[in-house]
């Protein structure tokens, strides 16, 4: 069964930074798109950033793209989201989630979510 962990939330004040990370298990594909989504609350859940693991192509949301840098270590199937210089803004709940049988779609969104992972908390007081 695929399953995703998520880790590396907290308190952070503003103009911190984060690493977020994301352990996919229990599948083989070698062609599957993973990133992180945010909810903050009363707000949709939005995408924040994808890699596509066949290409390493990377695709991030306008409000992080210049602050955020995700990777992904297909060895161990671990992705990383480093967000540097954070805003009260940023405050959400981080989900990852992957899309087994093909890459990132439109900008840092996925085709289908296959499985989305536990959210973890980020929270950046000003």
């Amino acid at each position: 069964d695929v399953q995703l962990q998520a880790s590396g939330g907290g308190l952070v004040q503003a103009g911190g930074s984060l690493r977020l990370s994301c352990a996919a298990s229990g599948f083989s594909s070698d062609d599957f798109g993973i990133g992180w989504f945010r909810q903050a609350p009363g707000k949709e859940r939005e995408g924040v950033a994808c890699i596509s693991s066949i290409d390493g192509a990377t695709y991030y949301g306008d409000p992080v793209k210049d602050r955020s840098t995700i990777s992904i270590d297909n060895a161990k199937n671990v992705m990383y989201l480093q967000m540097n210089n954070l805003k009260p803004e940023d405050t959400g709940v981080y989900f990852c989630a992957i899309d087994l049988h093909r890459g990132c779609g439109l900008g840092p969104y996925l085709y289908n979510v296959y499985r989305w992972g536990e959210g973890t908390q980020v929270t950046v007081s000003s």
